[in-house]
């Protein structure tokens, strides 16, 4: 089996760590470099049952999308609950390592995998890395959708693909417009509507639209020439979770190259914050005392 120094050294080779953005904290919160590992969880949310699921694996290294302390922390009591996630690990001799924002830009990177899950072609990065001689590296992707959907379709192969949540899958546009060319990013994407309007394409698939953002896109599209822009908003651990089985392969074939004995495993558990979802169904001129 080989040592933790060497499985993050080629987690690192995939995803540098001086590629993530200036604000993120990736790479190994704890563990041991001379330990050895034999069994590998990757997981979207560093939480307590993901840290409890890689107990029962009996997992030596945990792999997380999002940090565990992303603004700082001054202490790492067991009387907090990110601190308890720190003493379940160390005390069950289990490694965290996280692969953040690096595993955004990477090629294959987040949302190439989201692309993926989704049946779309990538044709290159909706924003260029500009360190990328290859032009492939890059925030969110542009995608082609061959043969095209529907929007009310497309939305319905997401709803499919991607795993379930509360949330669902939320759509702005004419359900019956043609959608044939798509840009994703997964995770919190609403702050590249700009890159997004200048790709020129069909609809953008991404997570956490809030009000204004998508409001104004909505109505920039209105105001132009054109179909304008359709929105397909997913929950944002939806739209994370297919990395956890690209990471995954990816590391199998590093680990059959070296000739590791290395087991790696997908946690399946769902670590979305919403657990619920009311339709409405009240229209607000039907509310008592409404304007008319």
């Amino acid at each position: 089996m080989p040592a933790l120094s060497d499985v993050l050294a080629a987690l690192d080779a995939l995803w540098p760590p001086e590629r993530a953005e200036g604000w993120d904290a990736v790479g190994t919160v704890c563990g041991d470099p001379d330990a050895e590992v034999g069994r590998v969880l990757f997981a979207v949310d560093p939480v307590q049952e993901v840290a409890d699921e890689a107990v029962r694996l009996g997992a030596d290294l945990l792999v997380t999308h999002h940090p565990l302390y992303l603004r700082g922390t001054t202490t790492v009591a067991a009387s907090t609950f990110k601190g308890r996630v720190v003493h379940t690990l160390i005390k069950h001799d289990i490694a965290l390592h996280v692969a953040h924002t690096n595993a955004d830009r990477a090629d294959p990177g987040v949302s190439d995998a989201l692309a993926g899950a989704l049946d779309l072609r990538v044709t290159g990065p909706l924003v260029p890395d500009p360190d990328d001689p290859a032009g492939r590296r890059g925030l969110g992707r542009i995608c082609e959708l061959d043969p095209p959907l529907t929007l009310a379709a497309f939305a319905e192969r997401a709803a499919a693909r991607l795993p379930a949540t509360a949330q669902g899958i939320r759509v702005a546009g004419d359900p019956e417009r043609p959608i044939r060319t798509v840009a994703v990013c997964g995770g919190s994407g609403d702050s590249l509507f700009d890159q997004v309007r200048a790709a020129g394409v069909d609809a953008y698939l991404t997570a956490d639209l809030r009000h204004h953002p998508a409001s104004e896109a909505q109505q920039h599209a209105a105001s132009s020439a054109g179909n304008g822009l359709a929105l397909v908003d997913a929950a944002h651990w939806a739209t994370e979770w297919p990395w956890v089985e690209q990471a995954a392969a990816q590391l199998d074939e590093i680990s059959d190259r070296k000739g590791w004995a290395l087991r790696t495993h997908i946690s399946r558990t769902v670590t979305d914050p919403w657990t619920a979802h009311a339709a409405s169904t009240t229209h607000p001129t039907d509310t008592p005392g409404a304007p008319r």
